[in-house]
């Protein structure tokens, strides 16, 4: 899957979190043991492991060895050493001896022993057998016979019942030495607690420890994953914007990395926990030898069609569940950008209806997903529970054979829960997974895009000092997947010291072209250049270093209004930012309030009029004394008064720099050195303004129909004329 990839940068981590998981699931595993004991040892057996007695009377231990062989009577003499009045024997365990082996050789004398002695017949109980014995009636080897036909009684039970018989006769032994019996079991008791107490405080700690590192490698790859898709979309161009919207990139950037980073915790701290736990599981089953290992077989069985089931149906609800959440996120952006426009037309119903239906449609599909996921629980704890119910059942036919004991019964039920718990963990984890999956391919779609406008290997940013002369030689320029040109051979100079307007119709591609100078789009044909240079062969850093762009709508920054004008460059002066202001024409809306220039802006500008925006954007292009400015229809916002304050402004203090202008205004570009008239993609006229408004005629029309005669420096015999 698309997501476990993130972990390779982290794998030396991941290790350690599974040896964590390792040494918690071991620990784990090991507490059904200990409460198996607890029950069978320390309640069942009074704290009495096995059939090896530490302190045994001189004369119990002679009647016991009166059923041993030969060797099994020297095995128990060495290991076990007499007191000195000779009334008792204590164990000393010698090399190679454990109370195992000798609980083996104690269970069938002592089974013997005790029924013996429980004999209400004179001559086969055991004073009689032991006068026999002495008489020389009875030899040993009838002796032995006694133990093997014993034996035979018991057959398959022989094991399990010849240790409990055993247990009981040494806890009678114990008892007949004045042993405190009742400490015994406290003991084994405190014992085991203490086990089970540490075992939980070392599963708790591992459990804590990888829980931080799981959030720790999430929560990194998450922060990288914000870095590199950021970094780039910051690379495109106009050409990937219009492929991925801004709704949906914000998506991706923040609810498709958070489905990431809750599908890698899910991954460290479950999907690798959970096998380990299974097959640990599986493994402590084997051993308990209950003969019930296919009740786990039938459990996981089930688990799997559930998990099975629930995949199939989900799966297709996680593919479109991020493009439903793009939906909501693109509607919302709309409604609240257009708010004003949606009040001024009355259409809030009509719009509280499109939003109505997104969100429901994605409703439809969180509801779908949660109720898969909300009917897996109940679905588990009835399975468990059945599994539970079973195990009890065919455990207690177990126990009533002599087949196991209520501890073991207890150790196999908790084991299956821990098998199906972990294949419960593995369920979860394949719900959330999928979504993370999908998550990481809408990612991934935005990280493997190659920028289509990036600089080359060789560039001559250096080659050159610029002037800012920019030249148009044969451009032709046609939107992707666009069937035809929207600019047809575009050639003219802007020149430094002078300011090049671009006038004509709605659509006859002014924007387009002062779009291609910083290359927001590259051209389709021809070139431009500044200063003889190719703009394809200069950074993109160098090529925006050497240009203020100010956009049709003018774009500022939540801060201040001194963070805005400095936005440019962070070396901008305070003196700069000033005479920039002012050039603009922003001193007096700046100092009318109190703050001056650290006056608050809101988002987006929202605490301003559209004309404060204009200038402000205006000032911040300025402050950073480009060699080319560039104004996208710029001063539409601005009364007659403050644009021709502000050109004027720009014709004496900026004198240096080229200026290319994108006017609707006939009056903004009255006074510029170059007009270049454009009409559907083409240029028609090119010159000043008495060269055009006299030769002209498309230039005509759009100059009559903003400015009356005397105002375009027209007399009235010329305008008869053209009448």
């Amino acid at each position: 899957m698309k997501v476990f990839k993130y972990l390779k940068k982290y794998w030396l981590t991941v290790i350690i979190a599974v040896l964590l998981l390792v040494f918690q699931a071991n620990c784990d595993l090991s507490l059904p043991n200990l409460t198996s004991e607890i029950v069978d040892v320390g309640i069942m057996q009074g704290g009495v492991k096995t059939a090896t007695p530490d302190r045994i009377r001189f004369q119990s231990l002679q009647t016991l060895e009166l059923f041993m062989t030969g060797s099994d009577i020297k095995t128990i003499e060495k290991n076990y050493q007499k007191s000195k009045d000779g009334s008792e024997f204590t164990l000393h365990l010698v090399k190679g001896s454990t109370r195992s082996k000798l609980s083996k050789i104690f269970e069938l004398p002592m089974l013997v022993v005790g029924e013996l002695s429980r004999s209400k017949d004179e001559k086969k109980n055991l004073k009689g057998i032991i006068q026999g014995v002495q008489a020389g009636i009875i030899t040993k080897d009838k002796l032995l016979d006694m133990c093997t036909e014993a034996k035979k009684k018991l057959g398959t039970l022989a094991s399990s019942s010849l240790q409990q018989v055993g247990i009981e006769f040494v806890r009678s032994e114990y008892k007949a030495l004045g042993v405190n019996t009742k400490k015994i079991q406290n003991d084994y008791m405190f014992q085991m607690a203490k086990k089970m107490i540490i075992l939980t405080l070392f599963s708790a700690t591992c459990s804590i420890i990888v829980a931080m590192i799981a959030s720790i490698i999430a929560a990194s790859v998450a922060r990288d994953l914000r870095v590199r898709q950021f970094e780039k979309t910051l690379q495109f161009s106009n050409v990937e914007m219009d492929r991925f919207s801004s709704a949906s990139l914000i998506t991706r950037n923040t609810n498709d990395i958070q489905q990431i980073q809750l599908g890698l915790v899910m991954i460290v701290r479950f999907a690798l926990y959970a096998p380990v736990l299974g097959l640990g599981g599986v493994y402590h089953v084997e051993k308990t030898k209950t003969g019930m290992s296919w009740i786990v077989g039938v459990a996981v069985g089930l688990v799997m069609m559930i998990v099975m089931v629930l995949m199939i149906t989900t799966m297709p609800k996680f593919r479109s569940l991020q493009r439903l959440v793009d939906r909501v996120n693109l509607v919302s952006r709309e409604i609240l950008t257009g708010l004003p426009v949606i009040r001024a037309f009355t259409r809030e119903k009509e719009e509280e209806a499109r939003f109505e239906v997104a969100n429901n449609n994605l409703k439809k599909a969180q509801l779908f997903v949660n109720r898969t996921m909300a009917l897996m629980m109940p679905l588990m704890m009835l399975l468990m529970n059945g599994i539970t119910v079973l195990i009890v059942w065919v455990g207690g036919h177990g126990m009533d054979k002599g087949q196991m004991q209520v501890g073991d019964m207890m150790a196999f039920i908790t084991y299956t829960i821990m098998i199906v718990m972990a294949f419960m963990f593995l369920t979860v984890v394949s719900i959330i997974l999928p979504r993370a999956n999908v998550s990481a391919g809408r990612v991934e779609e935005v990280l493997g895009v190659e920028p289509s406008i990036v600089d080359k290997s060789e560039l001559k940013d250096e080659e050159v000092d610029f002037k800012g002369e920019v030249k148009f030689e044969g451009v032709v320029f046609r939107f992707p997947d666009a069937d035809e040109e929207v600019l047809h051979h575009i050639n003219f100079v802007a020149k430094p010291g002078e300011t090049t307007a671009l006038i004509g119709s709605t659509g006859s591609g002014k924007s387009t072209i002062v779009n291609l100078i910083p290359r927001m789009y590259d051209v389709t044909g021809g070139r431009i250049t500044i200063d003889g240079v190719d703009i394809r062969d200069l950074s993109l850093h160098k090529l925006h270093e050497l240009m203020g762009f100010v956009p049709q709508q003018g774009i500022l920054f939540s801060g201040d209004i001194a963070s805005n004008i400095k936005f440019g460059d962070s070396k901008i002066s305070d003196e700069d930012m000033k005479k920039a202001a002012e050039i603009a024409q922003a001193t007096e809306f700046i100092n009318q309030s109190k703050d001056g220039f650290s006056r608050t802006i809101s988002q987006s500008g929202g605490n301003v009029s559209g004309g404060q925006k204009q200038r402000l954007s205006i000032a911040r292009a300025i402050a950073k004394h480009p060699k080319i400015l560039i104004f996208d229809d710029s001063f539409s916002a601005l009364d007659n008064k403050t644009d021709t304050a502000l050109r004027q402004a720009l014709a004496q203090q900026v004198k240096g720099s080229t200026q290319i202008i994108v006017a609707q205004k006939v009056s903004t570009i009255l006074h510029a050195h170059q007009i270049i008239v454009l009409n559907e993609g083409r240029i028609v006229g090119s010159g000043t303004h008495e060269e055009l408004i006299k030769t002209n005629k498309t230039y005509q029309e759009i100059a009559h129909s903003q400015l009356s005669s005397s105002e375009l420096g027209l007399d009235m015999d010329e305008t008869d004329g053209e009448e």
